[in-house]
């Protein structure tokens, strides 16, 4: 019996058309302002300043997020070209079925950053309330947080837009008053926060701290690198445009200069803070700083952050990968409230003093992903999609049993280098990855099953926004009465 291609083509899953792309490039620099503020650069931060001066720690966050940023909008091109999301893609380097298990550790990375990023929401939140009513319950907080994260996530990539264009300044402004107060406190300690470090290193010691960081910070953004067409394919993008500048220029203004310059940020106030009161911890630092209404209102620096964060950069994968998982009877709006709950049965308050080890495993692994998506689509298909196969069942991406073994071989041997080679996981990863998928495809997998787009490299059937294509999946929907049953018919979405 012919298997249902409607499970493939839930709604939420569909190409973004060019006419329906909203984010522009002040508004995608905003979205990254509110995402960059996260609480794991605080404690890159913190650690780095441990073992070497603050000003190396800027210099290995601003390298490795400009790093990772170029291979973000690498694989953002996937979305801008052709409108498609990280999971609908990853059909074609892992199969229809393969697909959910790289996806699946991707949602779920995401589900546990976002319970991670709305406790500690919570408890700038509590602290807000504590100071100006006396109220003091963190969990009760935490529970509403999530639920509001979750309703505005489920609203639309629009609504999440604004709020970024609301959090955005007020994350500038309240970090530069951190800034101040806490070189204020480090010259109070007779501490210069530019020489100061608690155990200094030389040689090849400080080469790994500083590897140590600069890896570290591409770690935590190497998951939605994985995913980065996830956000990208709602990114306006002039039509037939061949020059990949051009074309991508909104997501390169938001990643490598918004990002690189937030983030470094964020690890300059969290070294600041462990220099000068010994704790990165930034609601620490405030309580430290300020008291009264003012520590309320530097508090909510911290649920601005959180917020924006978690709904861009968390939710909105999770929900969009749970959604592919489940098929039409799970809507995008049913994914993003799973990945609450299990943002919440996963207690993020126990896992903070493991965020390390977490995002140097849970990165190399993603790294291999990053690698074998660049691979599949840059060296293998040259850009060039059979989209509309990506949705059909018995078609080209259907592979053996639904899984494309050359994939899942490339995967398992980064991701397991990537982890035995924590210091450099990222780039062992990367490189690993699209070296085994490339030889394995090259001179095995698409010998036995070909590809459209390679046996006819046309970019005027297999190029999406440059040649001016939105791309249209047909669906079937049946509609049935209670004593005849109505012909299926074809329908565009």
């Amino acid at each position: 019996m012919k298997k249902n291609n409607q499970y493939l083509k839930s709604p939420d899953l569909l190409p973004i058309a060019h006419k329906e792309r909203s984010i522009g490039t002040f508004g995608f620099s905003m979205m990254w302002i509110g995402m960059a503020v996260v609480l794991a650069a605080f404690a890159l931060g913190g650690t780095g300043v441990q073992s070497i001066p603050l000003t190396w720690v800027l210099v290995a966050s601003l390298v490795g997020c400009f790093i990772i940023g170029v291979f973000m909008v690498l694989i953002g091109d996937i979305g801008v070209e052709h409108g498609i999301s990280f999971p609908i893609y990853l059909r074609a380097p892992f199969g229809l079925i393969g697909t959910h298990i790289p996806s699946l550790l991707r949602g779920l990375a995401a589900s546990i950053w976002f319970g991670i990023n709305s406790y500690f929401g919570a408890a700038a939140i509590n602290g807000i309330l504590n100071v100006l009513t006396g109220f003091d319950n963190w969990f009760i907080c935490f529970l509403i947080f999530v639920a509001v994260q979750v309703f505005n996530t489920s609203i639309g990539i629009k609504a999440l837009e604004k709020f970024a264009d609301l959090a955005a300044p007020i994350l500038i402004l309240i970090s530069i008053w951190m800034y101040f107060a806490l070189v204020d406190q480090a010259n109070a300690s007779d501490r210069n926060v530019w020489a100061w470090v608690e155990n200094p290193v030389s040689g090849a010691a400080l080469f790994t701290a500083f590897m140590t960081v600069m890896v570290g910070n591409m770690g935590y953004w190497s998951t939605l690198a994985a995913d980065f067409s996830t956000l990208s394919r709602f990114i306006k993008a002039p039509k037939y445009e061949r020059n990949w500048l051009k074309r991508n220029k909104s997501a390169l203004v938001g990643t490598l200069v918004a990002m690189p310059l937030t983030q470094t940020a964020m690890v300059l106030i969290g070294g600041l803070g462990y220099i000068a009161l010994g704790n990165y911890d930034p609601i620490a630092a405030m309580q430290s700083t300020a008291g009264g209404i003012v520590l309320a209102i530097l508090l909510l620096m911290i649920v601005f952050a959180q917020w924006s964060t978690n709904t861009t950069a968390n939710l909105v994968p999770a929900g969009t990968i749970f959604s592919n998982i489940g098929g039409p009877k799970v809507p995008f709006y049913v994914g993003v409230i799973l990945a609450g709950v299990i943002g919440i049965v996963t207690q993020p308050w126990q896992l903070f003093d493991y965020l390390l080890p977490f995002l140097n495993i849970s990165g190399g692994l993603l790294s291999g992903i990053v690698g074998i998506i660049f691979a599949d689509y840059y060296l293998v298909r040259k850009r060039r999609v059979n989209v509309p196969e990506l949705y059909e069942y018995d078609g080209q991406f259907e592979y053996l049993k639904g899984i494309n073994w050359a994939g899942m071989i490339s995967w398992v041997m980064s991701g397991s280098l990537a982890v035995v080679f924590q210091t450099y996981s990222f780039f062992v990863g990367f490189f690993v990855g699209a070296f085994c998928y490339y030889v394995l495809t090259k001179f095995w997998w698409f010998k036995k099953f070909p590809q459209a787009e390679l046996i006819e490299p046309s970019d005027d059937k297999y190029l999406g926004i440059t040649v001016g294509r939105d791309w249209v999946i047909e669906t079937e929907e049946v509609s049935e009465t209670i004593d005849q049953p109505v012909e299926t018919e074809s329908v565009r979405v």
